[in-house]
């Protein structure tokens, strides 16, 4: 009789408390609106993190609450995006594509060695000692840890140890500008067609004792650009790309091939 009655108890607690989770779930559960899905399945879903989110859903979720807006995914195509925005009843803005550019053309050709390194060929760990193996200390150590952290491929070594980008595989992501422990990529529009390939802000005579094609701020550029779209500022020619208009004087000019020119989306110089 007691287990009789020990059976009953426990089944009608079960009930109740079925009962009680069944409410429970209904009362309290969070309804998934049907668009995240759609908007989730226009990312590109590589989770790569460029628009400061926690992969493409922590993205896509952003997007569902407005704290964030589709152009902030670089990586999604226009069409993509466009998707996305009539999912999302919104306006997407169309923007010139940004690609990768490496400012620095010192290779194993143009750069001394100060030491031999025989370490692990990681740029982040080369650069621990005593700033990288390369007599310019600011230059590109050319170990490719830069390709190896570009999710789309984008990024190959040169034989002159540099990295090279391709332009049709770039997606601005930014990994090339956050891995490089020497700050040498920057995300530059498509259309500009000249480039600053130094880094240095040694003063001329340092830079011409290390490397054969680095700025030495002469400042021709900067006197002969007729936009004043270059400048040098510490010792290194810069571009303000807000007001180049790629009239290529500054290429032209420059004694020591500091600044490339894109020809064929490939960058050359003098």
């Amino acid at each position: 009789m007691s287990m009789l009655t020990a059976i009953l108890i426990l089944s009608g607690l079960g009930v109740i408390f079925g009962i009680g989770l069944a409410f429970a779930a209904r009362k309290f559960c969070v309804k998934a609106d049907p668009r995240l899905e759609k908007v989730y399945a226009r990312l590109p879903g590589i989770n790569c993190g460029a628009c400061g989110k926690p992969g493409c859903m922590g993205f896509a979720e952003a997007l569902m609450k407005g704290e964030c807006l589709v152009e902030g995914c670089v990586v999604s195509s226009l069409d993509a995006k466009k998707e996305i925005a009539d999912v999302l009843g919104v306006v997407v803005k169309e923007h010139v594509k940004q690609v990768a550019v490496l400012h620095c053309h010192g290779g194993s050709g143009h750069v001394k060695d100060k030491y031999q390194y025989n370490g692990i060929r990681d740029c982040i760990a080369a650069n621990l000692v005593m700033a990288g193996p390369k007599e310019c200390v600011y230059g590109c150590i050319g170990f490719g840890t830069c390709a190896r952290a570009c999710p789309f491929g984008a990024i190959s070594m040169s034989a002159e140890d540099l990295p090279v980008v391709d332009e049709s595989k770039c997606t601005a992501c930014n990994k090339c500008v956050v891995t490089c422990p020497k700050k040498l990529f920057s995300l530059v529009p498509i259309t500009k067609a000249y480039a600053v390939r130094c880094k240095s802000l040694d003063k001329g005579k340092e830079v011409l004792n290390v490397c054969s094609v680095g700025c030495i701020a002469c400042a021709m550029c900067q006197k002969e650009c007729p936009t004043g779209a270059i400048k040098v500022v510490d010792n290194l020619a810069v571009i303000d790309y807000h007001i180049c208009d790629n009239r290529g004087a500054c290429f032209r000019v420059c004694p020591r091939s500091s600044i490339a020119k894109k020809e064929n989306s490939i960058w050359v110089s003098k």
